[in-house]
């Protein structure tokens, strides 16, 4: 192994132990991906996971300073071809590998910038946000399952944006309350906190339901050595949202609901029998 090749490997390694670190979720579902599907997915997610941190949790520095540092660093490492940033150097290379759309970094790092001055948002606020925090994610993604393929690209676009707005409304609404007392943010348009009744929270559940509908028709549609690795992040979301709906409006806003991992292993092993019989 040459010193670049071993640089990259020691970049996309870095990515790995975020992703593990960060989300035991999506690690599982990584691993159920095609191996040459793996270090870019976990590289793609190292990248979103950085910037996340950086607006969500860092509240004893500068957020708009490291923000902005960050977001310098990300182009840079794109039009260098090189970063010392381990996270960023991985994801340069996924992006130009893959030929990931400029216009999708755009939108992404605009959306965690709204995380730093906006608190609420209209219905086209929200739109847009969901569109950069995490539609173009999963088109991101999506480069890679389709390896270049453009023409299954561009037939797998809709689904693949309404899966992510589907996992990125159901975090809002499974963190609805730390979000509010936490963070002071309130992602769903004209949503009052003082009023989050059973009414309101069913109209969002209604979206959610349609989004999964839609997202469901592309998984289908995917190549089989990312199906399976699609399945299980879907999966886990669909018994995440389930448990939710089954749950009052008022315990929505005093805990945050999980699923155990007993039970994510359940769903992941009752995911991977139905793929071998190609039941998905």
């Amino acid at each position: 192994m040459d010193a670049i090749a071993l640089y990259d490997h020691v970049c996309y390694e870095c990515s790995v132990q975020t992703t593990k670190a960060y989300s035991t979720s999506f690690s599982l579902g990584i691993r159920f991906l095609g191996k040459p599907l793996r270090r870019p997915v976990y590289a793609i997610y190292g990248f979103v996971r950085f910037a996340d941190e950086i607006v969500d949790s860092f509240h004893d520095h500068d957020k708009k300073d490291l923000f902005e540092r960050f977001k310098a660093d990300t182009y840079a490492a794109i039009d260098e071809g090189i970063s010392l940033n381990p996270i960023l150097h991985a994801f340069q290379r996924v992006f130009h590998q893959y030929q990931i759309d400029r216009e999708h970094v755009d939108l992404f790092l605009r959306s965690m910038e709204w995380d730093l001055k906006r608190n609420d948002y209209d219905r086209q606020g929200f739109e847009d946000y969901v569109v950069g925090s995490a539609e173009v994610v999963g088109l991101m993604c999506l480069r890679v399952f389709v390896d270049g393929d453009d023409t299954r690209y561009q037939e797998l676009l809709p689904s693949a944006r309404r899966l992510g707005a589907a996992f990125q409304k159901i975090n809002f609404l499974r963190d609805l309350k730390d979000d509010f007392e936490e963070k002071g943010r309130t992602y769903f348009p004209g949503l009052d906190m003082t009023q989050f009744t059973e009414t309101t929270k069913k109209s969002i559940e209604s979206e959610i339901e349609s989004d999964f509908k839609a997202a469901h028709i592309g998984i289908l549609q995917l190549p089989r050595s990312s199906r399976l690795g699609v399945h299980v992040a879907y999966i886990y979301y669909l018994r995440l949202f389930e448990k939710i709906r089954q749950l009052p409006s008022e315990r929505i806003m005093e805990e945050r609901i999980r699923i155990p991992n007993g039970r994510k292993l359940t769903l992941l092993f009752s995911s991977y029998v139905r793929h071998q019989f190609n039941l998905l």
